[in-house]
């Protein structure tokens, strides 16, 4: 059995996903930390860490890079930019990332939770994502997604994803906890 209380889980606290991998994290003993930032309100506020503005800044990265990586542009430049510098918070922090999502053609993970994805690859941190379309998780090894039932693995880890989590999704996280943890 491993032993919980040795794992820190990273997020944002944002609806959906994040307050689901929260509650989970709660639920197994796990620390639980959310990064975010003056203005935003995070639907989960155990945890919480408000990142500075100079804080945010040592996330900061060029959005003309993001939208090449990520094969979109972005509206709404100043919130978003606040958000994917909150997400490289995460995935700095967590050795093993977790999303829940859809993952495009392009390979990319749809949505501002693809940053993340892209990030763990970047940092080359372990990357599973649940494709809430497929019902399956996915990791990505060797340049491709390959079909996993991924386990937490590292002490610590980040949970991120899409606000608009299915009932499919949410037993999914929980799935992911029981095997890791019970």
């Amino acid at each position: 059995m491993t032993q919980s209380d040795q794992f820190t889980f990273y997020g944002g606290g944002h609806r959906g996903t994040e307050a689901e991998f929260g509650r989970q994290a709660e639920q197994f003993g796990i620390r639980e930390v959310n990064y975010s930032f003056e203005g935003h309100q995070p639907a989960r506020a155990k945890g919480i860490v408000i990142l500075s503005p100079e804080e945010l800044k040592k996330g900061d990265i060029s959005m003309e890079i993001v939208s090449i990586r990520m094969n979109r542009t972005y509206s709404e430049i100043d919130k978003i930019r606040k958000v994917f510098q909150s997400i490289f918070h995460m995935v700095n922090s967590g050795l093993q990332v977790f999303t829940v999502g859809w993952i495009q053609p392009d390979d990319t993970v749809k949505g501002g939770t693809g940053w993340a994805a892209e990030l763990a690859k970047l940092f080359n941190r372990p990357l599973s994502v649940f494709d809430q379309e497929r019902n399956q998780w996915y990791t990505w090894k060797d340049n491709t997604w390959v079909e996993d039932l991924p386990k937490v693995e590292h002490t610590t880890f980040v949970g991120t994803g899409t606000r608009n989590l299915t009932e499919t999704g949410r037993q999914a996280i929980k799935d992911l906890f029981t095997r890791s943890f019970a």
